[in-house]
């Protein structure tokens, strides 16, 4: 019975070989770009929790680089065909798991055949339109990915994914209105505030003024916010995220009538994106100023107000 058993463990073991080696990448595969080294690289968060820097582009610009796949020593790569995909997908986590593709585009690298040693494979996608910015928010992400597929018959294919972001700049906006608004209580409060502008760009700097009319209500503090607003899916599977990004104590104490408190915000310490306006019928994210103001019996009031954000050309 003990020969039985070494020869039950002996094949026991040769079928654990043969599963990891069918499971076992027989190949490597890397993706490099044609200027990897002096592009610019940003930090992007992975699934895992750790930031990594990846390639930064911009809508209209051309990828360009090389996939090189090297089948491990002594094996060969028998495949039906080599691609390298440029992808821009959507993800709603209600929905995790399922991409959305908005922009689809395909290379054929690699006719069916065997691969025994290293091959280099040159790609290019020109002028590739790339409406949308990268996203990673509350209940959705939007990512850009090169993805190469080294498609198997009877084994599942061999894929690798290399990330990149896409940051799209504004010029100046050639009208700016200010944003001037009353808030009044029946006749215990009426406020008149005005900000200098509408649309504010990431490092801008958000400059206004508050006037008290008439006070007869014992304020305690005010302050001002800045929310971002995430809203998701349509109709009935629609979901809002409200997030508190920034509060600002404008007063500590009771104003008077005829006073005016200035206001000066610097954006620029914030992790604000511009305003993203109904994304591929998949999302939303818009930015509030919001007034708060907090009584002595702890009532709070409040005025909201809509501002655009825009990602401005950096000069260097």
């Amino acid at each position: 019975s003990s020969c039985l058993q070494i020869v039950a463990n002996y094949f026991s073991c040769k079928v654990m070989d043969f599963l990891i080696g069918a499971f076992k990448r027989p190949c490597t595969i890397s993706i490099s770009l044609a200027d990897g080294r002096t592009h610019k690289q940003v930090p992007l968060k992975k699934d895992n929790g750790r930031t990594v820097m990846v390639p930064l582009f911009e809508s209209q610009e051309s990828i360009i680089g090389e996939v090189v796949v090297e089948p491990l020593q002594g094996k060969k790569v028998e495949h039906i065909g080599v691609k390298v995909e440029l992808l821009g997908q959507i993800e709603l986590y209600f929905d995790r798991g399922n991409f959305y593709d908005f922009t689809s585009l395909v290379h054929e690298l690699d006719l069916p055949g065997e691969l025994y040693e290293r091959k280099t494979y040159p790609f290019e996608f020109s002028t590739v339109e790339m409406p949308y910015e990268s996203y990673s928010g509350v209940n959705v992400r939007l990512r850009y990915i090169l993805k190469v597929t080294i498609s198997r018959n009877i084994v599942g294919n061999i894929v690798e994914i290399q990330d990149f972001v896409v940051r799209n700049y504004t010029p100046l906006p050639a009208i700016n209105n200010s944003i001037k608004m009353e808030v009044g209580i029946e006749d215990c409060l009426h406020i008149e505030f005005e900000y200098n502008k509408s649309k504010y760009h990431l490092k801008d700097v958000i400059i206004g003024k508050i006037y008290f009319l008439v006070v007869r209500i014992k304020i305690r503090n005010m302050e001002l916010e800045i929310r971002r607003r995430e809203s998701t899916g349509s109709g009935h599977n629609t979901y809002v995220e409200t997030e508190t990004l920034a509060k600002f104590e404008l007063m500590d104490g009771a104003p008077v009538r005829g006073e005016s408190i200035p206001i000066r915000l610097f954006l620029s310490p914030y992790e604000l994106t511009p305003t993203y306006r109904n994304i591929n019928n998949k999302f939303s994210v818009k930015y509030y100023l919001n007034l708060v103001l907090v009584d002595e019996e702890d009532r709070r009031y409040f005025k909201q107000q809509e501002i655009t954000v825009y990602r401005l050309l950096e000069t260097p």
